[in-house]
Formats: structure tokens, sequence, C-alpha cells
């Protein structure tokens, strides 16, 4: 034990904060020239003074009086004549922080700002100028699950008010928490921050200004704290708190027991003001003395050593000196403050303050506090009644300038004269008996307080800082003591941190030697607070647990926090320390361990003589368990050296052994002894089965034989090139210190294996039993050899069962022998005293193959778990039919229900095999999840999943497959067929598979599979689980629209319709509706279709992606209107759009939701079809009245219309959108408003309009048998959409086929035109528009078509004036296809004439329109063709 640096934090945003303190730079390195400058005075440092210090101890700069400038510099491992250097004793090797280039360059920063750091270390501030920054402690937990602690930014900003003022110095202290049950921890920290100003303000952990007071006008040097400390001795004068505040020429005192009870005040009025919304209250100023420090010509440091009292000599001694000969002196000896200054003219000079004020009390702080809040309550109170002042009455006196009291002189005693050298800081120790300093010569002077001397100096210390710890001695280190029980004595270290050097050095106190050196970074800062919590006393502090640190190592490169332990018995002396040579023989030892190139002989001698010459048992023990813990000693050492110490011990007298340490040895002695047999019978082979072995396997080999094909299967999906490490491979020897580390011996004798990782229990597990199951290692002898060592038998059955299961791709490689080798160590360890009870309740089952049990149906390889299953179950039954021979007739029943849960078992675990064997199945490349490892499934997980879970977890490999709906239903189908008629099944299934022989062989697995889970796997399960699988991936990529489409068609192929329903409900209220609502108040919004950019800041998804879901959210729709139809009427639901289906009625049976009966335990959350029967029914119209919102938008999108959709609805029809479809809502009724029904008008003639422009021109009508897409702008179902919208808008049906017919010949579609007129019931007016379009087709024929010829011209000219004039009249330029063929045209006409009657205001020119076209077409040369 030496000592060492603990990393115990780690500081966050150390970038955030250097950016900020020095954001209004130019330079981002804000100390690089100063770090310049350091370094080139680094290089040109003369070190003759620290090569010369230890021959020449009056130095020519030293003229301060010392008393000791030298000492012996004899290492205190010397004694023992040990011939290593002195410096190999320090631990410089076990903290040693790696600088890198980078970190150099940005980590000088921090050295011009002040740091500190609260002494609890749960709040770290960094401030410069005038920012600062606060950062609080938080726990995290790091990538190994430990939790560790960290500062992270809490506050930053400007703290000062005034201008031109910055901070100066800061501290941080933590305040007691006042309740009972609290245990030592800080209820807040204060800030108190002092500036160039002389302002003193006190801050809370977010920056609130608490107070603020001017106590000087000149800069504030330093600020320094006192806190309560626990006398060690009755003789000790009992400190009172205190905050001490330096000013070039001043100090100021505040009592700390006032300054808490004002703090806590003023912190509960601000969480007061900031509750109730007012302003905060000036509190009272604080009381404190102000000192003028004289004769003294400059003071940078101070420190307040406190209330001290001189024996009754010293007084005597001073009154003369002071007084002369005839000086008087008093009875009592007065109490004084002392304060030591460092700075110059003198080096360090002494104060002492007279105590003759008393402290202010609590009652005084809390009058003083309440009329102040009294007078400001009573201010506010004047101005709601009309009684207050004018403010600027008020103004001027709060802009002046507060009042500085003057301060009261004090002389300095004595001092340290050095004309030439000056203090730069002083740290006064723990117990207020010593005081470092340092000076501008590079020296560190150590200071006796009381008597105020230097007792010794160190050289070479530029920019040193300084702090101290304090170690208390550990209980139980002096109960050797023949006397009474001696009190517990405290050392004191000082710890000096050399930045010039980069190093971190720990010497013990006051003539101690180096007991600690650490190698750090140059630019760390060393915090040291030198008080604990402000607030305790007496009283409050007992039974609390201080957490403080006391010094701690800030390292701005790596952002670390580092804490320095030093043991105490570092402090004792050398020769009177035997704990010290057993401490130095350890380390010996530690260093012969770490050596890699030490001869196995060497090392087993050393070892041997170090753990003999040892005399602390405690040491012993550690030196014991390190040797042990070793990787690199061999059996044979380790062995040997244990068995030397036990001997040792059995020489002794038993008296004088401790019995802890002696049973360690025996223990460890007893396990190296198993290890060694372990090894020795891995190297024997006894493969030669026992006969009855080989009669109990007769039905195993059928089995084996059944499953091979499976087996085979498995092992060829499994089997994947996979990266691992040697040190992780399971074959690898098992070191000692491993196997001792998990097995642990009881004092009855027993061995017991503790479980650690699952590493190192396949671990061992390896080495005790896979040689049996591999044939290498005789099975009898082995299960002997670890029954004798006192292992019971269930642990072993444990570690077998870890091992079998874990290397499952080992047992697959040779199945057959492992099997076997497996059935006799089962049966083996079955008959190990205490591994199946002769005696167990016929009515219950067997522990022991209930532990097997348990470990297969909890395990991930199903085909480990399926092999141990079969062979346990034969092992079972041999051993209950042997128990069953020897009892009666009517315990039987016991072994039909231990028969039973076998067989159950080996069920599950096939069906296990096969579904886990579908999951191996990889994806396509390019699918869904190309590249994912399946998930891996567990019996125990399956039954924990409900009853759905089976149907989840395929269909979750319907999606790593990628598999589209149409193919799936045609797997399932051969499934059905296949169950039908195996022959027949067997060529319908080629309709239904691709070519592919891998998708062939995919789709027998499935198919097997479904069979295996007749139930659980049913094709509306399925289908639903597949549906609900989709549209949650959808919901993870929203563009993905092709998972949404696919899980509305995968609903669709759901039979039943209570399924449908609830599916359709749920899908709709968890998913759909939010985005849905989105998109349709973005389409208000802007009244148009949406651009990519709108979609995807409101919706979420881009344009194409949203076209898509709108599309399928009215597939949704409808099919949840045409299920609810099903459900109540039984027919179309569009046919009785008058009626209301508000709940789904008992007309159509629900379905049966079965389990197979092997797996009917399972207990998990509700399935996803037992979640769809709960749902409600909906309420039809509501239903409706969406799925014409959905359609509207959705054309809209498609067609890139402009449109407001909500705008078509009346004020019911808007409120009745986007709520619950179960709700009974108040929906739009009678005749709609004639402006909103030409409005629907408008819009659904323009969405045809679009539709006939989406389709190829006139091309397309000669090729009219060729089938539309099903989905798209040129989707065939549009006319018949806005058809159906048009008689649910109230919007005339006739005009919108008319327009239909009208746009169809304006494209020259004229085959589909016919269609469609034949639905058209006002042929008059049709007819009126179609002569105008032909008229329009004959004008271009005549007069605007470039192939004009002279037929035509004569044509024209034997027209009849009528006709002429009015095709002249015409504008051909509103056709869209003018050039269609005469033929068309003529037709055209003629269905004119059929179509209008002969009464007809436009008959007659119909008739003129047909013999022109007749004289066209029969005409030789004027022909027209599609241009």
């Amino acid at each position: 034990m030496s000592c060492c640096l603990v990393d115990f934090c780690r500081v966050q945003e150390l970038r955030t904060v250097r950016e900020f303190l020095f954001q209004n730079d130019k330079t981002s390195e804000p100390a690089e020239e100063k770090d310049h400058t350091a370094g080139e005075n680094e290089l040109s440092w003369d070190t003759s003074d620290w090569e010369s210090s230890w021959d020449n101890p009056e130095d020519k700069d030293d003229t301060t009086a010392t008393t000791n400038s030298t000492w012996d510099t004899s290492d205190w491992e010397s004694s023992w004549d040990n011939p290593e250097d002195k410096d190999d004793t320090t631990a410089t090797t076990n903290s040693t922080v790696e600088e890198d280039g980078a970190g150099q360059g940005s980590a000088p920063w921090m050295q011009d700002c002040v740091v500190s750091l609260s002494p609890c270390s749960d709040m770290l501030v960094v401030a410069r100028e005038h920012r600062a920054v606060f950062l609080s402690a938080k726990w995290r937990t790091d990538d190994n699950g430990r939790e560790q602690m960290t500062l992270a930014v809490s506050w930053s900003g400007t703290l000062p008010t005034e201008e031109g003022e910055c901070v100066s110095s800061v501290i941080c202290i933590p305040l007691a928490s006042q309740k009972r049950s609290s245990t030592g921890r800080p209820d807040w920290t204060c800030i108190v921050v002092g500036f160039s100003s002389g302002y003193v303000r006190f801050y809370t952990e977010n920056g609130v200004l608490l107070l603020a007071q001017l106590l000087n006008e000149d800069p504030v040097l330093r600020l320094k704290c006192r806190t309560y400390e626990i006398p060690r001795h009755p003789g000790v004068t009992e400190q009172h708190e205190e905050l001490s505040i330096l000013y070039p020429a001043a100090l100021v005192t505040i009592d700390g027991f006032s300054l808490f009870q004002s703090l806590r005040a003023c912190r509960n009025q601000v969480a007061r003001a900031a509750a109730a919304g007012s302003d905060v209250i000036q509190p009272p100023p604080l009381a404190y003395k102000k000192w003028g420090l004289q004769e003294m010509d400059t003071i940078v440091d101070h420190s307040s050593v406190g209330i001290m009292t001189l024996c009754v000599f010293d007084q005597m001694k001073n009154a003369s000196i002071l007084g002369g000969f005839h000086a008087s002196v008093k009875g009592s000896p007065p109490a004084m403050s002392q304060y030591i200054a460092v700075g110059g003219g003198p080096y360090t000079g002494f104060y002492y303050a007279i105590e003759g004020s008393s402290q202010p009390l609590l009652s005084h702080v809390a009058l003083a506090v309440a009329s102040k809040l009294t007078s400001a309550l009573f201010s506010a109170a004047s101005g709601w009644l009309g009684w207050k002042k004018n403010q600027s009455e008020e103004e001027p006196a709060q802009k002046q300038k507060p009042k500085v009291e003057a301060a009261t002189p004090l002389g300095v005693r004595f001092g340290l004269p050095d004309s030439r050298r000056h203090g730069e800081s002083i740290c006064l120790s723990p117990c207020n008996t010593l005081a470092g300093v340092t000076d501008d010569f590079g020296r560190v002077t150590l200071l006796d307080v009381a008597r105020g001397i230097a007792i010794r100096m160190w050289k070479g210390y530029r920019d040193a800082q300084l702090g101290w710890v304090q170690v208390s001695e550990r209980r139980g280190e002096r109960e050797s003591s023949p006397s009474a029980p001696l009190p517990r004595r405290h050392a004191q270290f000082l710890v000096i941190y050399a930045p010039r050097r980069g190093i971190l050095e720990v010497w013990g106190t006051q003539q101690g030697p180096r007991v600690g050196a650490f190698t750090v970074g140059k630019h760390c800062r060393l915090l040291y607070a030198g008080y604990r919590l402000m607030g305790v006393n007496s009283v409050t502090s007992q039974g609390w647990q201080l957490h403080t640190q006391q010094v701690c190592l800030l390292d701005p490169t790596t952002g670390g926090l580092r804490t320095i332990t030093v043991p105490f018995h570092l402090a004792l002396s050398d020769k009177k320390s035997e704990r010290a040579k057993d401490m130095h023989l350890l380390k010996r030892l530690a260093t012969l361990l770490r050596s890699r190139e030490v001869e196995p002989d060497i090392l087993e001698s050393e070892a041997k003589s170090v753990l003999l010459e040892i005399k602390h048992p405690a040491i012993k023990k550690q030196a014991l368990e390190s040797l042990l813990s070793n990787k690199n000693a061999p059996i044979s050492c380790l062995t040997n050296v244990t068995r030397a110490l036990h001997n040792s011990f059995k020489e002794r007298d038993p008296e004088a052994v401790d019995e802890a340490l002696l049973q360690l040895c025996s223990s460890q002695l007893k396990l190296l002894q198993l290890y060694s047999d372990i090894q020795q019978l891995q190297s024997a082979t006894d493969t030669e089965p026992c006969p009855e072995a080989v009669e109990s396997l007769e039905g195993l080999e059928v089995e084996l034989s059944r499953l091979a094909p499976t087996l085979e299967r498995y092992a060829q999906l499994t089997t994947r090139p996979s990266v691992s490490f040697a040190q992780d491979s399971p074959d690898r020897p098992l070191p000692a210190r491993t196997f001792l580390s998990q097995l642990e011996c009881a004092e009855t004798g027993e061995v017991n294996v503790v479980r650690g990782s699952d590493t190192d229990w396949n671990q061992l597990g390896s080495f005790l039993l896979w040689g049996c199951l591999c044939g290498d290692s005789p099975i009898h002898s082995v299960c002997d050899t670890l029954q004798q060592a006192g292992i019971s038998p269930q642990q072993l059955l444990s570690l077998l069962l870890s091992v079998w299961l874990h290397r499952e791709k080992d047992v697959l490689k040779k199945p057959e022998m492992t099997a076997r080798n497996l059935h006799a160590l089962l049966t083996a360890l079955s008959n190990m005293k205490g591994a199946v009870e002769a005696s167990w309740d016929p009515q219950s089952l067997s522990p022991w193959w209930q532990q097997v049990r348990g470990a297969c149906v909890q395990s991930h390889s199903p085909a480990a778990a399926l092999l141990a299953a079969l062979v346990a179950h034969r092992a079972a039954k041999t051993n209950i039919t042997s128990l069953g021979d020897s009892k009666l007739q009517a315990e039987w029943e016991a072994v039909s229900l231990e028969l039973e849960q076998w067989a159950v078992c080996v069920r599950q675990l096939e069906d296990m095999l096969a579904l886990q064997t579908l999951l191996w199945v990889p994806p396509p490349p390019h699918g869904a999840a190309s590249g994912s490892t399946p998930p891996q499934y567990s019996v125990k997980t399956l039954l924990e999943g409900g009853r759905g879970g089976i149907a989840d977890s395929v269909s979750k490999w319907v999606f790593r497959q990628d598999l589209a709906p149409a193919r799936l239903a045609g797997i399932l189908q051969r499934r059905a067929e296949k169950q039908a008629d195996d022959s027949s099944g067997g060529e319908e299934a080629k309709d239904h598979t691709q070519p592919d022989a891998e998708l062939d062989r995919t789709a027998e697995l499935l198919v097997t599979v479904c069979q295996r889970f007749p139930d659980s796997l049913s094709a509306d399960l399925l289908y639903a689980h597949c549906c609900w699988e989709y549209v949650v991936q959808w919901n993870k990529d929203p563009e993905e629209g092709r998972f949404l489409c696919w899980a509305v068609d995968h609903l669709k192929l759901v039979s039943s319709p209570h399924i449908q329903l609830g599916i359709s409900s749920m899908m709709w209220s968890t998913f759909i509706v939010k985005r849905f609502s989105a998109a349709a108040f973005l389409m208000e919004k802007v009244g148009k279709a949406p651009k990519d950019r709108l979609c995807r800041r409101d919706v979420g998804m881009g344009d194409k992606a949203l076209t898509s879901f709108l599309g399928s959210c009215a597939q949704l729709l409808q099919i949840l209107m045409e299920v609810t139809g099903v459900l109540v009427y039984n027919h179309c639901p569009l046919s009785f759009i008058n009626h209301y289906a508000d709940s789904a009625v008992e007309e159509v049976a629900l379905p049966e939701l079965c389990v197979e009966e092997v797996w009917g335990g399972a207990e998990g959350p509700a399935s996803l079809a037992e979640l769809a029967l709960e749902q409600k029914g909906v309420h039809y119209p509501l239903v409706q009245h969406h799925c014409l919102l959905a359609s509207l938008l959705h054309a809209t999108m498609t067609f890139s219309l402009r449109l407001k959709p909500l705008s078509l609805f009346d004020s019911k029809g808007k409120n009745a959108f986007f709520r619950d479809l179960t709700s009974i809502q108040l929906m739009p009724s009678g005749d709609m408003d004639p402006s909103l029904i030409s409005l629907r008008q408008e819009f659904l003639l323009r969405v045809l309009t679009a539709w006939v422009q989406a389709l190829d021109d006139v091309a397309e009508a000669s090729a009219s048998t060729t089938p539309l897409p099903a989905s798209g702008p040129r989707a065939d179902w549009w006319p018949s959409l806005c058809q159906e919208l048009a008689s649910l808008l109230q919007v005339n049906t006739d005009v919108v086929k008319r327009h239909l017919v009208c746009e169809l010949y304006n494209q020259g579609l004229d085959p589909r035109a016919e269609e469609v007129m034949m639905e058209v019931e006002d042929k008059d007016v049709l007819g009126s528009q179609l002569l105008v379009l032909t008229g329009q087709r004959l004008s271009y024929s005549l007069l605007h078509s470039q192939a004009q010829t002279q037929s035509a011209m004569e044509l024209l000219a034997r027209l009849p004036p009528t006709l002429c004039t009015w095709l002249k009249a015409m504008d051909p330029s509103e056709l869209r296809c003018p050039s269609v063929p005469l033929a068309q045209s003529s037709r055209l006409v003629s269905r004119l004439i059929e179509i209008l009657p002969e009464n007809h205001a436009q008959y007659s020119l119909a008739l003129h329109l047909m013999e022109a076209v007749d004289a066209l077409t029969t005409g030789p040369t004027l022909t027209t063709h599609p241009t």
C-alpha cells in the first residue's frame, strides 16, 4: 500500500467553458504568449541551486531564519539495505498521465483563470475577467455500466454589476443541512466572489445574487474560509467558523455563524420572491471586523489561524518584552486571533488581534432581518394605499456609493525578514500548526505557526502549488498495546505540485522523507480548500460522515479530477514500523510478479522467501492473493509456495496463527490440487461406453435420424463467417487464477462455484467437462474427482448444461457422439449422492430434472437444447423406472407426470427449432432489413410473449424477407392445399412459387412452421400481425409508403370481419389520424397541393410519400366501411348511405382464438387479435365522412390541384373531422348550400379533366383494350370514384358523366367516351355539347388544317351558308387533340343524330354536319391523321 492518484471525477464540456471565457479574445490560445515566455524562462533556468542544495545548507539567497535547512535524505527503505534506487519506492508508475501535443497547446488557458472547487467536489467555478462558469456534479453510466461522477456546466454568464470590475478571487462554501435526517451532505453551495472594485458578492449554484457588500475600495486579493473541526484533544481551543477577505492593506473577517444564517435567510427570501413574482428585498449588511495590516510593504496572501491562548510563561515573557521590568500581567491569558500574511518587507508577518468584542448572536441576526423585511413590506403596502413617495425622491439615495468603514490598525508582532525574498502564497495545515509558504526564489518553506519559525525548506519548486493531506490511523492498528487503548493518531503530509517539472510530490512532515511522486502534466491545477461544511457544530456533527476531498488535481488536458490517497504507515519511522517493512516486501513481490522474464524456479524461491518473511497477517494475505492471481506463475510454483506457507503455519503455535489465513491456505491448496488432477485426466482417454448405456440409447438414435435433416439445415443457416478473439475462445487453456477466482471452499469442506460472467462460467465448464463430452477424458474418473472435491451435483449439472448449450456449433458437428457422451455424463451425475433424491414426493416433479428442463427452455440455442432434452428424457426415464421398481405401484402417477413434462418440453423444443430455423433464413440482399441479425428466441421468451408471440416473430421475419402480400397468400394457400391433398397441393404450389430454388426452400420452411403451429399461425392471425408489423415499420420511416400499402393489402386478406374491424380501428387511432389531420390542415392552409418542404415540415414525409399515404388512408377507411357493413347488414356499404352503423351486432360470429396444447401455458401481454376483438364498433357515417375527405386529399395530391379541402364542408362537417370513430357526432344533413355544391362540382370536374390529361393521346384510344395501371394518376377507377363522391357530395352525377364524355372526346379518346355516354341520362344537353365539339373538329379539318386541298375548298363552297358561318365561328384551339381520324368524327356525328330528338333546335345543323363529314370521308385526298 503506497501513495496513489485516484480518478474520482471528470469535468465535461471543457472546450465550451474555454470558448465562453475567452470568446472576446482575438487568439484561441489565451496563454500562448505567456506559456512561450515561461518556456524561455524554463530553458534559461539555473539549476545549480537545486543540484547543490544537498551539500550547501547555507545558500546565499536564504537569509530567512531557519532552524534546520537541511535534513537526512536517506530513503525510508534503506534501513533494510535495499540495493534498489530510492526513486523506485515512489509510486510514479501507477499514475502517469500521457500528454499529447494537442493537449499542451490548449492547456495553459486555465492558468489565466480563477478556479475554485468545493470541498465536497460537487461544484467547480472557473472565472476570468467578468465571466464565470459554474459546473455541478452529475452522475452518468459509462460504457461498462459503472456509475461515474462528472462535472457539467450548470450556469454560465456575467457576474459583475459595475463597469470596469473583474473577478479577482472565488471560493465555494458548502452549507450544511439543518435537518435531523442529514448524513453530512451539503444542503446547497454558496459561491463567494471577490471583485477588483472591492465588492464581495454571494451567489447560489444557479448564478442568483443573494448578497453584495462593499467592504473596501481596493481589489480583493484572496478569499479564505475556516469551518468547524472537532477538537482532537481536550486542551485544544475550539475554533469558530470564519470567512476572511484580504485586501492590499486590510483584512476583513466575517463570523461564520452570522454569515450562515444570513445566507439561509437570503436564499429563502429569493425563493419566495421568485415564486410570488415580486421583487427581491435588499438584505441587511453583514457584520464584520476590519483590520488594517501595518508594517508590511506588500501583502499577497494570508492565513487566518484562529483563536489561540498563550501559556502563562509566554504571557509573562511577552509582557516583560513589551512593558519592561515593571509590566503588569493579567490573571488569565487573553484570547487572540492569529493572522499570517506573506509578501514583502517582511517576507512573512505574524499578526495578533486580541478578542474584545462578542460575536453576533442568532437573535440579533433574526431581528435585523425581520426589521428589514417589515420595513420593505410596509413600504410596499404604503404604495398600494397611495402613501408611497415618488420614485424620483428615492433614486438618488439608491445610487449613492455605500459607505466604507475605516480599518482598525493592527501592527505586526514579528516576522521573518528577508529583503530579497517575496512570498507568493501560504497554505495552512488542517491542524493549524504548520504552514507552507512559496516564494519567488522557487523555495517552499515549512513554518511552525505557534513558534513563528521556519523549520524546513525545499528548493527548486518555482510556481509551486501547495496542499495538505491529513490521514487518520485506522482502528485496530494499535490494539496490540498492553495498556489501555491509545487515541487514534493523525499524520500530515505536504503535497507540492511543481508545474515547471510536471511532478506532484508528497512529503512527510515535519522532517519526513518523500513518500510519493507522480508524473503529471505541466498545466494542472492543485485545488486545496482547507475547509469543510459551514454551519456544523459539535452537536449537529455527531454521527455525520463528511464526504470531502482534501486535495484534488485538475488536469485541463483530459478534464480529470484526481485525489491523493496516502496510507498512514508512511508517516511512521523506518526502523520502528514493522508494517512498513512488510509493505516493502509486498512491493518487491509485486515487482517480481510484473516481470515476464523471471525463471519459474527463481520466481518460486523468491515468492516463498517473501511470504515467509512477512509478519503482518493482512499483508501476508494480500501477498498470497496477488501471487495466486498472477497469470504468469505456473501451477507448480503456486502449489509449492502455498504448501510451504501452509506448513509454516502448522509448525507454529495454533494460538499465534491467524485462522482466516490458515483457512485460506488450506482452501487454495485444495483447489490447486483439483486443478492439477483435472489437467492430468484431460490427457487420458476412455471412450468405451458402458453396456447399460448402450442399452438405454436404443431409441435415441432413431430420434436423431429423424431430426438429422432439420439439424443439418439449421447448422447451415447458423454457420456464418464471424470475427472472434483468441482470448475469448472456449478451447484455450483455463488459467489457474481464473479457476481459483470461480471456486471457493466453505468451512464444511464443500467447494462452491461462484457464478461470474458468462464467459468465465462457460470457460470453467469447458475446462471441467468438455473433454468428457468430446470423448477425450474418462467420464467416471472426472465425476469421481469432482465429487471428492466437494462440488455439488447441481452446480456440476449447471456447468454441464451451460457448456452444452453455449457450444452449439461444436455439438452439431458430431451430434451422435456428443449426445452419447452427454447421456453417459448425465447418468453419472444423476447417480451422485444428493442429485436425485430417493424420497421425493410422488405428487411433485423432481427438482433435478426440472433444472435440466429449465435450462433447455431458457436457452437461445434450440438445436443443442433439443438434443439435451432428448438425452435427458431417456436418462430420466431410465432413472425413474429404476426408482419405480423399488416402490409401490401407487407411485407410478408421479412417473407419468414427470414423463409428460418431458414430452411437452421435447415438443416445444422441436417447434422452437423449426421456428428458429425459419428465422435464420437470410433476407434478400436489397431488402428492408438486409444485413441485420435475426432475433433469437427461446421457449421461455415465446411463452412470456403471450399468445401472439409466435405470430409476431413470424411477421417480423416476413418483413425482413420483404415478402409481398400476394406471395405470402400464395404460400399459405399452398399450406391449405397441402393439408387437404398432398399430391394435388404439390402441383398447385408450383403456380404460386417463383423458379428460384432458394425461395422454394424458404416457402417450404414457412409451410413447415405453419403446420407445427396450426392455431398460432392461422391465416387471419398471420395476416393481422404482418399488417401491424408493416404499419409499425412505416411509422418509423414514413418515406417508405410501400410499407403502409402492404399493411393495407395484408389487412384486406384477413377473412374475419371482427379482426379486420379491430385492426383497422387501432391502425387509424394509433398511427394514421395524427398525420392525416396534419396533411388536411396543411392543404387548407396553403390552398393547394403542398410542396415537398412543407410536407416534410408539417407531416414528416415528402410529397410523393404523402400522396401514397393519403391513398392508403382512403383504402383503410374503405375497408372499415365495408367490414362495418358486413357485420351489420351483410351487403355493400355504399348502398346504404343513410343508415347508421354505430356498433357491430352479433350477426357474424366471433372467431375463436385457439392455441396449441403444448403452448397453452403462454402468459404475457394480450395478443393483437385479442386487442382487436376488444375494440368498439365504429360510427359508419363518421367513417364515411373521413373516407370522403381522404379521397379528396388524395385526388388533390395526385393531380396537383388547388383546393382548400375543409372549405367544401359546412361547420358540422368540419367539426366532425378527426374525432374518435366510435363516437356519435353531429353530421351534415339536408340540402347543402348551393355555393358549396358549386365548389364541390368544380373540383370533381377538375379531377376528371386532370385524369383525362394524364392518359395518352389517340394511341390510347386505338388500344382501348389495354388495361390501365391500378394506382397513380392514370388508374382506371378515378371516374367511378368521382361519381361516387358526387353522389355523397350532393353533386349531380349526370353533370359529372357529361363532363367526362366531353373531356374524353376532347382528348380524342372516342371509344372510352362512347362507353361512358351510355350512362348519361340527359342526352339533349350532352348532344348540344358534343355538337360544338364536332363543329370544332370539322372546322379544324376544313379551315385550320395545313393539309387543305382543292376538294376541301370546293366542299366548303358547297356547304350551306348557315353551316359555313357556324364552322367559321368555331375555335379549334380548345381541342387538346384536334387531329383525329375522320372515321371517329363520322361516328361521333352518327351518335349525335341518334341522341338528339328531331324537334331539337340544332337537329338540322347535325344533319348538315353529317353530310359534310360524309363528303370529306368519301373525298379522294382529304384525310387527316393524328400528328
